[in-house]
């Protein structure tokens, strides 16, 4: 059985638990105060933590595998491997100063104070620019820390920034980007390694799902070739006869980021009736 540590609330819990919904796990959610979690219907038992705690709790063994932030797994440096990308839960860490104040630049931050919950990823990033700061390192509300005489700067997550806008701050610089990471202990078990597995080929399923959409259109005969080299989908279109003469039905599966580009195109081509619909799972 795997031990899969999540954070007990807030977005990435939110995000992490939606996850293994869709990959067709079951099992109670941190909501009710639960700290542990057994799966009915797939070997794995889930932990709810601070997710300050996940890195350490994988690294010790404690937990086979944790979802945290990339962030979070930086600033910790514990010895744990990054299994899989998950691509929600994005953010930023950024350098904001106080609205009034001009940037040239992060050379303006020699010999100031800057306010972090972040010290490790902030103090390698002055030094890789050769800058030598005052890090003044708090566990929470970084954005008064100018107001208050604390510090010249901050470095903190930023989502939509309206946090740092209603301290009388502006974001001037990113410094790291971020994503949920699944990470795994470096010791997995041969049989715990198996089930791993298991779960990837879910997680891949509803990812590859998530950036395609599935297609479906009235083509002229006479324009299939055309059409169907704008959506190859996972292997060929499917082409089906219509009941009205020198037309078919073509099903496919076309890529978010190609859609917009190749629907101008398919229509041109004499593409009538386009349906997209919503994949649920995409096994290749």
């Amino acid at each position: 059985m795997l031990r899969i540590a999540i954070q007990k609330s807030g977005r990435l819990s939110d995000d992490s638990i939606k996850l293994f919904k869709e990959c067709g796990i079951r099992f109670e959610s941190g909501s009710t105060g639960k700290l542990k979690s057994l799966s009915t219907n797939f070997p794995a038992e889930f932990l709810f933590l601070r997710d300050d705690d996940i890195p350490g709790y994988v690294e010790d063994g404690v937990a086979d595998l944790g979802i945290v932030g990339e962030n979070v797994l930086v600033e910790s440096s514990k010895n744990v491997r990054v299994v899989h990308q998950l691509g929600f839960s994005k953010c930023r860490l950024s350098l904001a100063i106080p609205r009034s104040t001009q940037w040239n630049g992060v050379q303006d931050l020699q010999g100031r104070g800057i306010a972090t919950s972040y010290p490790r990823i902030l103090g390698n990033y002055l030094q890789e620019h050769g800058v030598e700061a005052e890090i003044h390192e708090i566990s929470g509300s970084v954005e008064i820390a100018p107001s208050i005489g604390l510090a010249d700067a901050v470095c903190d997550i930023v989502s939509s920034g309206s946090t740092l806008l209603s301290n009388g701050l502006k974001e001037v610089e990113v410094i790291f980007k971020s994503e949920a990471v699944l990470i795994g202990s470096n010791q997995l078990s041969n049989e715990k390694q198996v089930i791993l597995e298991s779960l990837l080929f879910r997680i891949n399923a509803v990812q590859a799902a998530q950036s395609n959409k599935y297609i479906v259109l009235n083509s002229p005969v006479e324009a299939i070739d055309q059409i169907a080299a704008l959506l190859p989908g996972m292997k060929a279109p499917t082409v089906v006869p219509l009941k009205t003469e020198g037309w078919v039905s073509l099903h496919s599966v076309i890529n978010e980021n190609d859609f917009w580009t190749n629907i101008v195109k398919i229509r041109e081509a004499g593409a009538e009736g386009i349906l997209v619909i919503p994949i649920e799972k995409m096994v290749y």
